[in-house]
């Protein structure tokens, strides 16, 4: 069963992937490039980013159109909280109302997540630290001859995408972590939705107000790590892999900013 689905991804994914690569490295060669195979990685990054436009655009509307509705929702939790059935069908007409499908929102990352595995691992295969055989290995499933490589220069402006910030002996090289925590935080910045004011509470709070103020803590807390504790792991993971794969990464972040900031821009 693992190995049909293997097949199945390597068929859909992982092969189309690592052809558009060496495609985008073979077209930069005949055009020498400087640096032909760190530019391939950002063509083929922000060409797989193009295609996901339209569910990441779509998740990002629906984030709109939750917060919008949140107060809605919040007034029906407190009209109906004895009665939980009415509760259900007045929040299915109000989703409804403003064409929400809760379910949609997911269709981003569902279909992101298979494209992003297959990307990493056509990268990983680039950078396994053994030329001979990622040579045969890559010109073992191109799609066309002419696709077939017969080397790999993986320095790009000076840097070695094959080496690692730990591994390279450069202090140079460790401005890499640093750039990929920094992208990596603005992306989650950019992507968090502005929170509304805080409403005080009356002191002779309930039971219901205390957990409501708990689970808005909780929130708080989770927010806080994603924004800065995720990009600080992010960076730190860089600094053991690839430089290769910290630039599919930060290109990457780079282009969901300029993405989240121009949807932001138009809904304003």
């Amino acid at each position: 069963m693992f190995e049909y689905i293997s097949a199945i991804f390597n068929t859909l994914f992982f092969s189309p992937i690592k052809n558009l690569l060496v495609f985008f490295y073979y077209i930069l060669l005949q055009l020498k490039v400087p640096g032909a195979f760190g530019f391939s990685i950002i063509a083929l990054t922000v060409f797989v980013r193009l295609i996901l436009h339209p569910f990441f655009k779509q998740q990002m509307e629906m984030t709109k159109k939750m917060q919008d509705v949140k107060p809605h929702m919040d007034k029906l939790s407190a009209k109906h909280k004895k009665d939980p059935k009415k509760l259900q069908e007045e929040q299915l007409k109000l989703y409804q109302q403003y064409g929400i499908n809760p379910a949609s929102g997911c269709l981003f990352m569902v279909i992101q997540m298979p494209i992003f595995i297959a990307l990493y691992q056509a990268l990983a295969l680039f950078f396994n630290g053994n030329v001979k055989q990622t040579i045969i290995a890559i010109n073992k499933i191109v799609y066309f001859p002419f696709l077939k490589i017969h080397s790999i220069d993986p320095w790009f402006f000076g840097i070695n995408l094959a080496a690692s910030p730990q591994t390279a002996n450069n202090p140079l090289y460790y401005a890499v972590p640093v750039i990929t925590a920094v992208l990596q935080y603005l992306q989650v910045q950019s992507s968090t939705p502005a929170t509304n004011a805080i409403i005080p509470v009356k002191k002779d709070k309930d039971d219901k107000s205390e957990k409501k103020e708990n689970k808005d803590d909780f929130q708080k807390i989770m927010n806080t790590q994603m924004k800065y504790v995720f990009p600080l792991m992010i960076g730190w993971f860089s600094m053991s892999l690839p430089i290769g794969l910290s630039l599919y990464w930060n290109i990457f972040s780079l282009f969901s900013i300029i993405q989240y900031r121009n949807i932001h821009k138009k809904k304003s």
